[in-house]
């Protein structure tokens, strides 16, 4: 097909996991960390990464067919990227909320930033910290606000029993704690 009837995609938000999607019209809540991470990542695309690509593409353009230059044509292809990625990170940024758990006042209810110790229908204990879509990560507790467990937690107070309608059923989880600490 000809290029010039093919569009890339634009909207970088298309390409990412649901989990990671915003709802529309929702702001971009995010931690004081999450933040400072995507700014020094879009720091690092913008200062570092591609004025070196454009460094090699520049060279590979100027050994002459452009059409079997391996070179050329792999960083125009990472420019490309670099380039969406700077779009969405800016985008990110523009409409971040930057809630700190840290200047949060003392209270057992749960909140975007909360750092939750809950007690699992199995009896396990589990730690989660509800952080925004941008700053997920399930190994060290981190979950989405986004996420049906952070909904169901959410305005949730110590000591309350509340069900969880998960994926895999129904499951009673008690919250045993609440915390506002930083969170890293």
């Amino acid at each position: 097909m000809n290029k010039a009837f093919t569009r890339e995609n634009d909207d970088p938000e298309d390409d990412l996991p649901i989990e990671r999607r915003l709802p529309p019209s929702t702001k971009n809540y995010i931690t004081p960390l999450g933040w400072q991470r995507l700014k020094d990542e879009l720091y690092h695309l913008v200062h570092r990464e591609r004025p070196e690509v454009v460094q090699i593409v520049n060279w590979a353009a100027s050994n002459g067919d452009r059409s079997e230059n391996g070179d050329y044509i792999y960083g125009k292809r990472r420019l490309r990227e670099i380039d969406r990625r700077i779009r969405f990170l800016t985008k990110r940024l523009e409409i971040a909320e930057v809630v700190d758990p840290e200047a949060r006042e003392s209270t057992d209810q749960v909140f975007f930033a909360a750092t939750v110790v809950i007690l699992r229908g199995d009896g396990r204990e589990q730690r989660l910290s509800i952080v925004g879509v941008d700053e997920i990560d399930v190994a060290r507790g981190h979950i989405s606000w986004i996420s049906p467990i952070a909904r169901t937690l959410l305005k949730a107070r110590e000591g309350d029993s509340i069900l969880f309608r998960g994926p895999d059923g129904d499951e009673d989880i008690e919250v045993l704690e609440v915390v506002y600490q930083r969170i890293g």
